[in-house]
């Protein structure tokens, strides 16, 4: 029955000897990599500090509430400003200067105000009119100004008030927080026939000292002031949609889970049976998006604005405006077309494996039968991450929002002290003030100078390394808690009277207890491997405009080389893992005996383990697909039964690429366990065939499933050899 191979090769190692009382995993054992352990608990103390630090300095309300020339916040409750929840900029003209996308900042004074100006109005005419216009004017100028006893030049040379006013509306950039947030005034442009531009039905204004200003220039400023908020406008669009739908989407990643679990249970009972339905419905479901994509490309044959292509569109926020076109039809259809190839074509090739992967399939299925609580396991694996994703989350808010308010000069003539810092409270007084008598001391951006800030990029690169190493931390521990559940099911002799009782929860006392080393040790290694892609997908942004072709050369390389770096290192942990789980060793030297293993069986592992691997992906794949369909028809309102029930969204495609995700991510824990029970299993099956030969004395501990599958592998190995 044993494979007629040829003799290991020495590099490899030797294989297993028989040994009498190997049980399965090792309950004396002892702590391993404790130095890694240390190293492992000293980098989270010292994470909780760097959070304890940023919530200290942080203000979240930075990236809320608008911000006047002072630096105050707009609207916010609690303080002078809250009734008061409008940004005035004294002239949008200056906001048309290219220091708008250099410093995200309009050189001009900028002022909360409570409502936005609706008349059109000057100083002079201000000064000179009723008490009503005076009165009027004066909410839109800084406090203490004084119309009786300053002139119209003494006021415009301090910088106390705008030259005018112009009728104004409020640009709200976020329809989701309170009505005080996030408002600016800008002019309220309009169009007459002929695409004359209009300001409050006039095309041009007095801006006071006989100086006209067009319609027009007001228009160009306004979308360079607009520019600035463009950006965070999606972002709060977006996370309307999320309160609108966020009930809706959390049903469908419920139902994503209940149709990963029938799943896995039917998976349990009818495990030949469900493989091939899984691969028939696969094949069906991606065929369906083939013909409906067709459809759409087909239907809008004809339709005005339906031929222009994806490069002529451009960048458009709304994602939607694409789906008007064909070409984006036509991609989808030949990408899924592509997908659809390639799976009939592995599937042709991989016929008789897959008859194989299937017995090992069903071998999982009675282990994760006798070990229920496995399929519970992936729910405390999501908390976890949950955790280490939430505090990442807020320590990096607060982290960008612990800068002070920088101040600095801005003029519109020549001035040497022109973008230097300043300060508001003595700047009348400075010497940029007596030899610059147009500048002005204003609020900039979010910044400082102190030990805490110089080192403040340190502390965001901190978190995002520590991000890196708990979630691969929480990933290892599931990994060798599920393998030491399953290794034990599989060495015992008698199944099910000698599996221990509550498998899961020993396994996982012993992987904290005694390899929380070996798990931080394999977790840091692959978290510089990820954190080293960061900063090269950041290079890459960086250098998208540039023209250095060699460099960018050398960047794909370098992409491509970590990224399949990173895919090794996570094999081969995962592999350490299984034999930390079963014999209690060190994380190197597990790794070692885990890579001799499958090198001295690597035909077998060619045979059978990648292939269940692409089964198991595909049922994923078929879960994500199911789930996927449902939520575009609901959430774009194709289904005319629920048609009320579906939420007014700006961008439908939020809720269904989350729901999508989820569902992949859902289903990729459930499976998770399948998969971490197949590579167990194939693995001690590996070591059983080394340490036992099947005869009375040294008795296989595989069950006669195995058997028939080792007979099967025996024959497809010796056609592959």
């Amino acid at each position: 029955m044993e494979l007629e191979e040829k003799n290991p090769d020495p590099k490899y190692g030797e294989s297993r000897k028989f040994d009498p009382n190997f049980k399965g995993p090792i309950h004396n054992r002892g702590c391993t990599d404790i130095l890694c352990c240390i190293l492992f608990i000293l980098a989270l103390l010292g994470y909780f500090a760097v959070g304890i630090l940023a919530w200290s300095q942080g203000d979240p309300r930075k990236v809320i509430y608008p911000t006047d020339s002072r630096g105050q916040f707009c609207g916010q409750a609690g303080t002078p400003l809250e009734k008061k929840p409008l940004l005035f900029y004294f002239n949008i003209l200056k906001c048309a200067s290219p220091l708008v996308l250099l410093e995200f900042q309009c050189p001009t004074t900028q002022l909360c105000v409570e409502r936005c100006p609706d008349r059109h109005l000057t100083l002079v005419k201000a000064k000179l009119g009723s008490k009503d216009d005076r009165e009027y004017y004066q909410q839109y100028c800084k406090p203490g100004v004084d119309f009786t006893k300053q002139s119209p030049p003494e006021i415009l040379r301090d910088g106390l008030c705008p030259a005018m006013l112009m009728p104004s509306k409020a640009l709200n950039t976020d329809h989701l927080l309170p009505p005080q947030s996030h408002r600016r005034c800008l002019p309220a442009l309009g169009t007459m026939k002929g695409g004359v531009v209009v300001v409050g039905n006039e095309t041009t204004f007095d801006a006071g000292q006989g100086v006209n200003i067009n319609a027009t220039e007001v228009l160009e400023a306004s979308k360079k002031s607009n520019m600035v908020v463009e950006a965070r406008q999606v972002a709060m669009r977006i996370f309307e949609d999320y309160t609108q739908s966020w009930h809706w989407i959390l049903l469908a990643l419920v139902i994503a889970m209940i149709v990963s679990l029938i799943f896995i249970v039917l998976l349990r009972f009818l495990a030949g049976v469900m493989v091939w339905v899984m691969i028939v419905l696969v094949i069906l479901v991606i065929g369906y998006g083939i013909f409906h994509c067709y459809m759409e490309y087909a239907s809008l044959k004809g339709e005005p604005g339906a031929d222009v292509t994806i490069r002529d569109l451009g960048l458009q926020t709304d994602f939607s405006v694409y789906l008007q076109i064909r070409q984006t039809w036509l991609a989808f259809m030949i990408i899924l077309a592509i997908v659809e190839f390639i799976i009939i074509l592995l599937l042709i090739f991989l016929r008789k494996r897959i008859l194989i992967a299937i017995a090992l399939i069903k071998e999982a299925s009675r282990a994760v039968g006798h070990v229920m609580s496995s399929l519970f396991y992936p729910l405390l694996t999501f908390a976890l991450l949950s955790v280490v994703i939430a505090y990442w989350a807020i320590t990096a808010v607060f982290l960008s929002t612990s800068n002070e308010q920088v101040y600095k000069v801005f003029n519109t003539s020549e001035c040497e002290y022109s973008r230097e810092t300043c300060d508001p409270k003595t700047f009348n007084t400075s010497n940029a003030s007596a030899q610059c008598p147009d500048a002005e001391c204003l609020f900039a951006f979010y910044g400082g100078e102190t030990l805490y800030h110089k080192y403040l990029i340190l502390f965001q690169f901190y978190n995002v390394f520590l991000f890196f190493w708990c979630a691969n931390f929480v990933t290892a521990l599931g990994q060798v808690t599920l393998s030491g559940a399953f290794a034990s099911y599989y060495w015992a002799f008698k199944k099910p009277d000698d599996i221990p009782a509550f498998p899961i929860f020993s396994s996982l006392g012993r992987a904290l207890r005694y390899h929380t080393g070996s798990l931080a040790f394999g977790s840091l290694i692959l978290s510089v491997v990820q954190v080293i892609r960061v900063i090269l997908e950041y290079l890459d942004h960086k250098l998208k405009g540039a023209q250095n072709k060699f460099a960018k050369f050398l960047l794909s390389c370098l992409k491509c080389c970590f990224w399949c770096l990173e895919k090794c290192i996570k094999f081969l942990n995962r592999n350490a893992y299984i034999m930390i789980a079963i014999y209690g060793k060190s994380f190197c030297t597990s790794a070692r005996d885990a890579f001799f293993l499958l090198m001295r069986n690597i035909i077998r592992v060619a045979v059978l383990d990648k292939v269940t691997d692409f089964l198991l992906f595909l049922g994923k794949l078929l879960i994500v697909g199911i789930v996927g369909i449902f939520s575009f028809f609901f959430f774009s309102g194709r289904i005319k039964a629920v048609e009320d029930a579906a939420p007014s969204l700006n961008y439908y495609w939020v809720p269904i690429l989350t729901v999508v995700v989820g569902s992949y991510l859902i289903a990729h824990g459930f499976f998770s366990v399948y998969a971490m029970c197949v590579d167990t299993l194939f693995l001690c099956f590996l070591e059983d065939l080394e340490r036992n030969d099947g005869s009375a004395e040294r008795p296989y501990y595989m069950s006669q499933n195995l058997l028939t599958l080792l007979k099967k592998s025996n024959e497809e190995a010796k056609s592959v050899d």
